[in-house]
């Protein structure tokens, strides 16, 4: 594979994480408007967002298999196709169904290219790079994360249908859909078996079940917290919309930040006590942030709890790959589809629990999730195979 070809794919997987981070971040922002539009309580609007969370989860889980049969770049193709479509009918419908099932493409569009950006930077680099690398592709979800909910307050602000935060989404897999054209993916399945060496199957060990569990509750914790945060500072600390819009905006901000600084300093720690230091520490942050009743405190709070959290989840994944000799795509997507059922958990659990306890319960909540996490990589040190397999050099 050429320089130029690696590159290109590597951009790719940047821009599909930037996808998802869009699709899932900007919901706590729309979700007032959108739940107004359609004339429903918010507690209820959001349950219809898990049909969002639902197709980004059939994807990945599907597309462990598909990517052996059907090739990255139809796939590419074939979900701009849809994303097109789909940014259509949340423009031009007024029906609740037509809402879900936009959302649910959505999903399946995000699933997909998520699970290709994944799969090709542990195809294309190795070892602590592999990490480094998946780290840094990781960030352009805080990016989106940063970025996305400032584009959402300034439309909504100029009273512009919330469909338009869509739109502005879309834009996204536009330069996906141009780089998809331009370059030659790895070709996967039969063809590619034909001149491999043949390799023997290896057990994943208890590790993967650890960092499965670990995957799913950081995930489901993070958009548990980070969607609540809204709700929880304009209605509980009598903040206005562009001040708790600026909340979540400096939460990813600094876990943009954080991710392109541990994607340097990951090269010099052992992966699980870093990632075991690193969730006791957002833990700790969390129960700050869910038990402070200064507002003015709670954006430096969560600047700091962004920053500290951002090589979790993708040194999570980066952990399950190294359990075995060779990383197989259907391993990493099945700790990706873990982390994928807690974004597709988000509201089905946080929902009742806000209709009940108010905004605050479901960030607490979140805080006892993070604790989870950090139980799962300090039990997974007694474990993991990550350095059995020499896979602790540079």
């Amino acid at each position: 594979m050429t320089n130029r070809n690696r590159i290109g794919l590597t951009w790719i997987s940047f821009f599909s994480y930037a996808l998802t981070g869009a699709l899932v971040i900007v919901t706590g922002m729309v979700l007032g408007d959108i739940a107004n539009y359609f004339q429903l309580p918010v507690s209820q609007m959001s349950n219809t967002f898990t049909f969002l969370n639902t197709g980004i989860l059939v994807a990945v889980f599907l597309n462990a298999w598909l990517m052996e049969i059907v090739p990255l770049k139809r796939q590419l193709i074939f979900g701009f196709v849809l994303m097109v479509l789909a940014i259509i009918g949340l423009a031009t419908s007024h029906s609740l169904s037509i809402f879900s099932l936009c959302m649910f493409v959505l999903g399946v569009v995000s699933g997909i290219t998520m699970s290709i950006g994944t799969f090709l930077i542990t195809h294309l680099y190795e070892g602590r790079q592999r990490g480094s690398r998946l780290l840094f592709t990781d960030s352009f979800f805080s990016m989106a994360g940063t970025v996305f909910p400032i584009i959402a307050g300034v439309l909504l602000a100029r009273h512009l249908p919330w469909y338009w935060v869509y739109v502005f989404i879309g834009l996204i897999y536009v330069a996906i859909f141009i780089l998809t054209l331009c370059f030659e993916f790895p070709v996967l399945g039969r063809k590619a078996a034909v001149n491999a060496q043949p390799v023997a199957k290896e057990k994943w060990g208890i590790g993967v079940l650890f960092l499965s569990i670990a995957a799913l509750c950081y995930i489901l914790g993070q958009l548990g917290f980070i969607s609540w945060v809204p709700e929880y500072a304009t209605k509980t600390m009598g903040m206005d919309i562009t001040a708790a819009g600026q909340l979540v905006g400096n939460f990813w901000t600094s876990y943009m930040v954080g991710m392109w600084v541990f994607s340097f300093v990951l090269r010099f720690f052992d992966l699980q006590r870093i990632v075991m230091v690193l969730a006791g520490l957002a833990t700790v942050l969390m129960y700050w942030f869910v038990s402070s009743n200064d507002a003015s405190m709670l954006k430096w709070i969560i600047m700091i709890l962004g920053f500290s959290s951002s090589a979790i989840y993708t040194t999570i994944i980066t952990l399950g790959s190294l359990q075995t000799k060779v990383s197989s795509p259907k391993l990493v997507n099945f700790i990706l589809t873990c982390g994928t059922v807690g974004t597709m958990l988000t509201f089905v659990v946080t929902g009742p629990i806000v209709a009940k306890g108010g905004a605050h319960a479901a960030l607490a909540t979140a805080n006892g999730l993070y604790a989870v996490v950090f139980v799962m990589c300090l039990v997974l040190g007694f474990v993991t195979k990550h350095r059995s397999h020499g896979h602790t050099t540079h």
